[in-house]
């Protein structure tokens, strides 16, 4: 990605008691919010938390989602308007409030 971008992550903090199904998030969700999202979208990236710094320790996040726009207004003009439906469907997939941080790429 070039300096400049729009950077959006999504991240499912990992701990006691919380479900991620990966296959729904796969197969259902992610082709959902890409096709709702469409051209605006120029990268994308999923990852899965395998540990933290230490060896054999717990990753702090289950999946961190990255998602690249060219511009702050193309993420705005086109996640705005299917926030609603997009959101919506986190139930169906996990019982982890996610956290998103929106970020502008330097390097």
């Amino acid at each position: 990605m070039k300096a400049g971008m729009i950077k959006v992550s999504v991240m499912y903090p990992s701990g006691d008691g919380k479900k991620f199904n990966m296959d729904y998030y796969l197969q259902k969700h992610v082709p959902m919010v890409v096709g709702l999202l469409g051209d605006s979208v120029k990268g994308a990236a999923i990852e899965k938390g395998l540990g933290s710094a230490a060896p054999g320790s717990t990753a702090p996040f289950e999946i961190c989602a990255h998602l690249y726009f060219e511009t702050m207004g193309d993420y705005q003009n086109s996640f705005g308007p299917n926030a609603e439906k997009i959101m919506g469907d986190i139930p169906n997939f996990t019982n982890i409030e996610p956290v998103v941080q929106v970020s502008e790429v330097v390097v």
